[in-house]
Formats: C-alpha cells, structure tokens, sequence
C-alpha cells in the first residue's frame, strides 16, 4: 500500500481535529466529507503512518505538534496551490474567515476555490483537496481551518503570518481539548 500523504488526508485530519474528543465512525465522517468510507480508512491508516495521528485507547487523535510541524513548513510545498482563471466560488484564504477580518480586501479578487453553489467572483484558487468546498458549507470551524491552510500554502508573507499564528491558536486549544 502506498503511504505517501494525499490532499484528502488533510481533510480528514483537520476534521478529527474538529470534532476532538466527539465519537466517530468511518461511515459518518465519509458522509460528513463527501468521501467514501473506504476513503477515510486508508487516509486514516496513512495518517497514522506518517505519524500526522495516533492511537489513543479506542480512539484516533491528530499529534498536534507534527500535525502543526506539517502543515506550517511543509504542506506549501506537498499540496501547492494552482491558480486559475477569473470564477464564482467560495473565498479562501485570506478572503475568508478569520483572515478577513484581519486583512483588508485590495484592488485584486480575492482566492476562491471554483465553486458552483459560491456566491462571490474572484481568482480559482484549487481547494486541498476536491470535496473540500462542499465540506466546508456544513461545517464553519472545517472552513476555517481549511482557509487558513489556503493562506499558508499561497498567501503573501504576511497573510501566511497571520494565518500561522492563528492556526497555532486554534492548534493549543484543540491540543488541551485532547
């Protein structure tokens, strides 16, 4: 079986971190991310390889620091994020929460990842993985976290600050959550 790491990975884990100590099941969290079960199994077994998530009893937790260690030094350049054309779709990044809140909006479009169902006009910015948008609609705080690791992997130096210190915020808590 191949253990290199894949975008849907990611997913999954920022979504374990999400629901903390909350139980799961493949099935639910497949629903939950628009991915088959069989899917979320093998992202979990890579997951586990890499050391990204551990064991825990019964349960299957993110290890905040390498998780932290990833996603900060190496995810920009792993999953490198394509830029395209002019599109409808859903911000990300800076443009959406929390860094929009932070950052005011310039001249340029803001990233958005292609969307059918987005509301706003901006540059394609290529979700970390396919299903990421859809995901993100039914859950804010898996938006978030997904935003700020669109600024990490294309954002400008200081977007890419902010998105930093806020993601190690939210990483803390979650860490203490544990």
């Amino acid at each position: 079986m191949d253990m290199a790491i894949k975008p849907q990975d990611i997913l999954v884990l920022l979504k374990l971190l999400v629901i903390g100590g909350e139980a799961w099941s493949y099935a639910s969290l497949a629903n939950q991310l628009s991915m088959s079960s069989s899917q979320v199994h093998a992202s979990v077994q890579r997951l586990l390889a890499a050391r990204l998530a551990f064991r825990s009893g019964e349960r299957i937790v993110p290890d905040i620091r390498n998780l932290e260690e990833f996603l900060v030094h190496g995810l920009k350049y792993v999953f490198v994020a394509q830029r395209g054309e002019l599109t409808r779709g859903m911000p990300t990044a800076h443009a959406a929460p929390p860094l929009n809140q932070q950052i005011v909006p310039d001249a340029e479009p803001p990233p958005v990842w292609p969307d059918a169902h987005g509301n706003v006009r901006g540059m394609a910015f290529s979700p970390l993985f396919k299903q990421a948008p859809k995901a993100a609609r039914a859950d804010s705080e898996l938006y978030e976290l997904l935003a700020l690791v669109d600024a990490i992997r294309g954002g400008r130096a200081r977007e890419r600050e902010l998105a930093i210190k806020e993601l190690n915020k939210r990483l803390e808590r979650h860490a203490k959550r544990q």
